[in-house]
């Protein structure tokens, strides 16, 4: 139970990498927050999940919905430990001056602001609970762009540098600040990933991948479970590729 006595709160969990994350912590031990924009498959998650578990309608852009999600997990379960920073979006594959500006806000306030929102509504509670650990979900993107995701892999790799600025600066406080950086895997957005969704693109995206497949929930959420958790106490500001040697 590696993570028992722990509240972790989780955007982006109602399907994909996040609910895997919530599903896995709460096995660990860990009273979980299904946070998601999507509030049916929020509550569908924390039902199957049980006792351990509520659920918010959460868009991660807004801060006061924010502050609204950190109230209902003190309310629920008295403190905050984990604040995971899951929920993501992306532009089609494609060419990047096809990319309209709202599609473009929207990937800067959901993967970028998103992260800022965050740290003003947990840091100070972590503080005075005397440490915590702030996960984001990041991706190989950040580290080996490709073209077509230009203004994703743009995102992500902001988010990369803000874990590590922010591992930094927190650290005195014992707040943890560690990023995951997951290869192309089995989630809603995949689709979107590939620019379509056909057999011969699905192997042209395996190839690249040394391990031949791509990733799954489960290879994310035990990566994050590991992060989240006392076993890597000494573990901050790392960009953790969880990738099938994708960005060797």
């Amino acid at each position: 139970m590696r993570l028992e006595n722990k509240v972790a709160i989780i955007t982006g969990a109602a399907s994909g990498f996040g609910k895997g994350m919530a599903t896995r912590f709460a096995e660990e031990g860990a009273r979980v927050v299904v946070a998601d924009l999507n509030a049916k498959g929020a509550e569908r998650v924390a039902q199957e999940i049980g006792e351990r578990a509520i659920w918010t309608q959460t868009d991660v852009s807004q801060r006061s919905e924010f502050d609204e999600m950190v109230y209902a997990a003190k309310s629920a379960f008295g403190r905050v430990d984990i604040m995971v920073n899951n929920a993501g979006y992306t532009h089609r594959n494609g060419d990047m001056l096809s990319v309209d500006e709202e599609t473009f806000d929207l990937i800067t306030a959901v993967n970028m602001k998103a992260i800022y929102h965050a740290a003003l509504a947990v840091v100070p509670i972590m503080d005075r609970q005397g440490g915590g650990v702030i996960l984001t979900t990041a991706s190989t993107a950040g580290i080996r762009p490709r073209p077509g995701l230009t203004w994703y892999n743009a995102s992500k790799g902001w988010a990369i540098t803000a874990t590590k600025s922010m591992a930094v600066e927190l650290a005195p406080k014992n707040i943890r600040v560690n990023c995951l950086c997951p290869v192309a895997g089995e989630t809603g957005m995949l689709e979107k990933f590939m620019g379509a969704d056909t057999p011969e693109i699905r192997e042209k995206f395996r190839a690249s991948i040394p391990l031949g497949r791509l990733s799954t929930p489960l290879d994310i959420a035990n990566a994050a479970l590991w992060l989240a958790s006392d076993e890597a106490a000494f573990i901050t500001g790392v960009a953790l590729e969880v990738d099938g040697g994708r960005c060797i």
